[in-house]
This record gives C-alpha cells, sequence and structure tokens, in this order.
C-alpha cells in the first residue's frame, strides 16, 4: 500500500465514521446541546474531563466556550478539569489518580451545572468517578463515548445523556468526537445568542 493510498483509508474511514455516528446520534447531538444551552442560560457551568487526546478535547470545548467559537459573544462559564497541574498531582499524590477529576468536581460543581465527560472507550476509571461524584451533587451528565459505550453507558442516569462515536478505532472516535464538540459549540451559539434565542 502506498503513502497516498494509507491516506485515502484514514480518510475514508473517518468519513464513514463520522456519517454512521450522524445517522445514530444526530438528533441526541441537538438534545446534548439544548441541555447545555439550558444549564447555561439559568447561570450554571459546564465542568469538562478526559484523558489524553481527550483531555485535549476537554480543553478545546472549554476553550470555545469561555473565549468564543464563530460569533462574537460573551463568554460562557465552562471550567476544563484537566489543566490544574497543581490540584492534578496532589489529588493523585494524596488520594489516587482515580480521583482527579472526582474531586474537582465535588469542590466546583453544584447543582444545576453539567459534566461533559469524554472517553473513547468508555471505561475510563477517573471519568467514571467524576460521573459519580456529579451524580452525588445533582448535575447532569454528557458522556462522549465510542465502541460500545463501556461502563460509561451503564452508569448514566436518567436525565444523562451519552453520545458514542460508531467506531472501534481510537483515532476515528477522536474524530468523531471533535466534530461532535464543533456541533454542540455550534448549537449552543445558536440558542444563545441567535435572534430567537436570550441568555
Amino acid at each position: 500500500m502506498s503513502p497516498l493510498q494509507r491516506i485515502e483509508r484514514h480518510f475514508t474511514a473517518s468519513i464513514e465514521a463520522k456519517q454512521r455516528t450522524l445517522e445514530a446520534m444526530g438528533l441526541r447531538i441537538v438534545q446534548a446541546a439544548e441541555l447545555l444551552a439550558e444549564r447555561l442560560r439559568q447561570g450554571g457551568k459546564i465542568l469538562v474531563c478526559g484523558n489524553g487526546g481527550s483531555a485535549a478535547d476537554a480543553q478545546h470545548f472549554a476553550a470555545e466556550l469561555v473565549n468564543r467559537f464563530e460569533i462574537e459573544r460573551p463568554g460562557l462559564a465552562a471550567i476544563a478539569l484537566t489543566t490544574d497541574s497543581s490540584a492534578l498531582t496532589s489529588i493523585a499524590n494524596d488520594y489516587a489518580f482515580e480521583q482527579v477529576f472526582a474531586r474537582q468536581v465535588r469542590a466546583l460543581g453544584r447543582t444545576g451545572d453539567l459534566l461533559l465527560a469524554i472517553s473513547t472507550s468508555g471505561d475510563s476509571p477517573n471519568v467514571l468517578a467524576a460521573m459519580a461524584a456529579a451524580q452525588e451533587i445533582g448535575m447532569v451528565t454528557v458522556g462522549l463515548t465510542g465502541r460500545d459505550g463501556g461502563r460509561m453507558a451503564g452508569q448514566l442516569a436518567k436525565n444523562d445523556l451519552e453520545i458514542r462515536a460508531s467506531a472501534t478505532a481510537t483515532a476515528r472516535i477522536q474524530e468523531v468526537h471533535i466534530v461532535v464538540i464543533h456541533c454542540l459549540c455550534d448549537l449552543i451559539d445558536h440558542l444563545l445568542f441567535s435572534k430567537g434565542g436570550k441568555l
């Protein structure tokens, strides 16, 4: 297989994964955006967590809300729980790495806030612990997963939502997640700042 053919294979697989996810999860993405927008409208904030590439996605999403996505608008309240190295390392050292997000959720989260939990496998122990902490507080969770949803799918509460990438390869799941994140950002802006939407 030539280098160009390898690239073509990646592009084709990415397009197919996104198309499958759109067909399976399009309405769920709309529901999640509506939930996020409503929480922000009511004065809540969005806490976001994930590991590795999903940590980068968490920071990306929070930055798009706090700064802006594609339109000029006020900043929106979002915190990536992946960025404070002192908090992360002290929690991991004093307790366990599994608690690095959960302890921040308990400290920063309030009823009316929302947790965006990102895990390509759906099995990340520290993300699952963050979801449990959010449920204790009365926060709703939106989970971005892949494959079969992993343990996250089974841990979702009644009012939580899962957006599952229709892919098994980690790279494809991550590529779907970033498109979903951009869709959420666009819809949040539309719902809150279009002529019909009011923050």
